[in-house]
């Protein structure tokens, strides 16, 4: 048996990606694709847009009113709206959702987390492996250095990246903030500019870099007199997200309800 996927954007850089990695995969399907209202993919059949990934699947605007599969994943890198706009049909449907959209607001995570009370969610603002163990590190590093450091957090993307910080970023905030005891909303600050005075204790710092087709770089620097920690990853190809992403699709296979993270996903325990 294979299981079944439903891909929302797949016109995207990460949707055709995740497209590629399905076709090579023996235990997946490429089961339904989807695409905004109004987009020029739709009615069209993926083989004749993506090759031999694409399968014989016809780009859809909405999902079915039922899906004909049975224990249906989607996997999401769209925008926020159009990611929780699936949520009462996951819900409907009993069918679990991975989702690696970022940007979402917190009124749009509590729509994500009161679903998953129903159905099973994996969201994760970075699906690779990688990540997720620089993830569990900055969290270590925050706690064995403590408040003696400071921490700056710094992300370059692609030209195209329509948020910043970067969900990843983000992410490594919080997981420095829980290290170190500290609520993070009050102690971030995105950006320096002007006569900004000397640099608070406590602070973290966070700085968007975008150009060029850079697909993902993100360091954690902790740094005190005399001496700097500097915890980087730096990824060179989305196939690495994608792949996490359908390792999460297969997670969720056996389970009925919850909201998980990558680091369940993994068994990183974070």
């Amino acid at each position: 048996m294979t299981l079944p996927i439903y891909l929302p954007g797949v016109a995207g850089r990460m949707g055709r990606m995740i497209a590629e990695c399905i076709a090579e995969a023996k235990d997946l399907r490429l089961a339904a694709a989807f695409e905004a209202p109004g987009h020029p993919w739709i009615g069209r059949r993926l083989s004749e847009l993506l090759g031999p990934a694409g399968g014989e699947c016809v780009v859809a605007d909405a999902p079915p009113a039922a899906p004909k599969e049975k224990r249906v994943v989607s996997v999401h890198f769209t925008t926020p709206e159009a990611t929780v706009g699936w949520l009462d049909w996951s819900v409907g449907n009993a069918c679990p959702m991975v989702i690696g959209t970022t940007g979402l607001k917190d009124e749009q995570l509590a729509h994500v987390r009161e679903a998953a009370k129903k159905v099973a969610i994996v969201l994760a603002p970075n699906m690779s492996v990688g990540v997720n163990l620089l993830f569990a590190l900055a969290k270590r590093a925050a706690q064995a250095l403590g408040k003696d450091f400071d921490v700056e957090i710094a992300e370059m993307h692609h030209r195209f990246k329509k948020d910043a910080p970067s969900g990843t970023a983000l992410r490594l905030g919080e997981v420095v903030a829980e290290g170190l005891g500290i609520d993070l909303k009050s102690h971030a600050v995105h950006g320096r500019s002007g006569l900004t005075g000397e640099r608070p204790a406590g602070q973290i710092g966070f700085h968007a870099l975008r150009g060029g087709d850079v697909v993902g770089e993100h360091t954690v620097t902790f740094a005190a007199p005399g001496e700097r920690v500097e915890l980087t990853h730096r990824a060179a190809s989305r196939r690495t997200f994608a792949e996490g992403a359908l390792r999460a699709a297969r997670f969720l296979t056996d389970k009925k309800a919850g909201f998980f993270d990558m680091q369940e996903v993994l068994g990183l325990g974070a």
